[in-house]
Formats: C-alpha cells, structure tokens, sequence
C-alpha cells in the first residue's frame, strides 16, 4: 500500500525544547488514521508542522510524494474549534464556500453551483436547515460540523483533522463518524488527532502513537497493544 503521507526526521521544538523529536511515519493511502498520546505529546503539532503552519526544526514531508506547497489542492483541514474566530460575522453556508476558493478564486463570486455544492455538503453533515445561520449561534457540535462541510467541499483527497470529536455531544460523534467511514469508502485517506482511547479500536484502522517521539505506527490490530500503550501513556493507560 502507497504512503499518501511520508514524514521522515521531523523535529519541532519551541524555546530550544522539543515537541517532536526525530519524527519518521507514512501514512498509507485509503487509512483512517488516529494520532493518539497524552497531553503535551505534539499531536496537533505534527498536523501543523506537516502543513507549514509552523516552523519545525529539521525534517522533510511529502504529501503525494510532493511538498506541501505543491499537493495542497488535494489536503483537507479541519483545525480545533478554540483556534477559529466565532464571532467572525458570517453564516454556515459562507464557511462552506470557502472550501471552493481555490477552484473559485478569491476575487470572483460564488456562482449557483458553487452554492449548491455548499449546500450538498452542509446536508451531508445534517447542517443544511442551518445555512444561513451565523456561525456565533451555533452550537459547539453544530459548528465543527459546519467546518468539516468545509472541508468536503475542497472534495480532498486527504482530509487532516485536529480534535474533530472534542466537545461534541454524541449525535455529533456518530455523525463524524459515519462521515469518515464514508470518505474511506470512496478512497479517501484521514488522519485525526483522537483523545479517547476506548473508541480508536472501532472507529480507525491505523493508529499512530505519539509522546514527542514516535512510539509506533501501524495497523490497530497490532499496533494498539497493551506494551504500546504503556509505552506511550504509562502503566495506567496499558491496565485500564
């Protein structure tokens, strides 16, 4: 199986102290991919250090075996919910848009079928009743949905997301989920930073197990272990 994502001797550290260290993975096309480790591991910083969001040390990733500057058309992302501006005065339908920018351009306006693609994907997150909505009114749940329609709208060919079930109620969490089975099934490949260890055995089948250094990356069936756990958590983590 092919590597959509290729990282190798990835290290980011901030004020001379490391948050990654000396970071090798791949990541095979089609996963459904958890990075998953305590608190403090650099989950959300490898997302971000593999999109250029920040500056890493040392280190080299390829996506599609191209640089990200030259494979961001085909990479979807979906940042946590505490680093977007609510009060940004807008509505769900707009949030969307912005997903079709590259193919829309900045200058010129979203036409009918733009918007109906919009709108296509608001539904496939259950989000449609709410287009015109301003994003300040809606729910925590409702408005990661709204950013995962985003994210469809780009109809990627990798989707990166950081913390999509964090503070959502459980009709959000099964609806992200059903989401992410679907996207798998057309040939999609994701990667989430997941924090609930109970559920990574039935929601992914690859996990990647992170405390600053890379611990292990594989299939779940073998990867999630009692040792790897340990390894990455502690002892309370591997006999809980």
């Amino acid at each position: 199986m092919s590597s959509v994502i290729a990282v190798r001797d990835l290290t980011v550290a901030y004020r001379e102290e490391p948050v990654l260290w000396d970071i090798d993975l791949d990541v095979p096309e089609g996963a459904l991919s958890a990075i998953v480790g305590p608190n403090g591991a650099g989950k959300s910083t490898l997302l971000k250090a593999m999109l250029d969001l920040i500056h890493s040390q040392s280190g080299v990733v390829r996506f599609f075996d191209k640089p990200y500057s030259k494979a961001r058309n085909r990479i979807g992302y979906v940042p946590q919910r505490s680093e977007v501006d609510w009060d940004f005065p807008t509505n769900a339908l707009d949030v969307v848009l912005m997903g079709l920018y590259g193919e829309i351009g900045w200058i010129k306006r979203p036409n009918r079928q733009h918007k109906k693609r919009a709108l296509e994907c608001l539904e496939m997150v259950g989000m449609e009743e709410y287009a015109d909505r301003q994003i300040s009114q809606l729910s925590g749940g409702q408005r990661q949905r709204v950013f995962l329609a985003r994210a469809l709208a780009q109809d990627a060919d990798l989707y990166l997301m950081d913390e999509p079930f964090a503070g959502v109620d459980a009709v959000t969490e099964k609806a992200i989920v059903t989401l992410l089975k679907e996207l798998q099934a057309r040939g999609k490949t994701t990667l989430v930073v997941h924090h609930d260890l109970d559920s990574v055995p039935e929601y992914f089948d690859h996990v990647i197990m992170l405390n600053v250094k890379l611990v292990a990356s594989g299939p779940v069936d073998c990867t999630f272990s009692p040792e790897n756990l340990k390894a990455t958590y502690g002892v309370r983590a591997a006999t809980a």
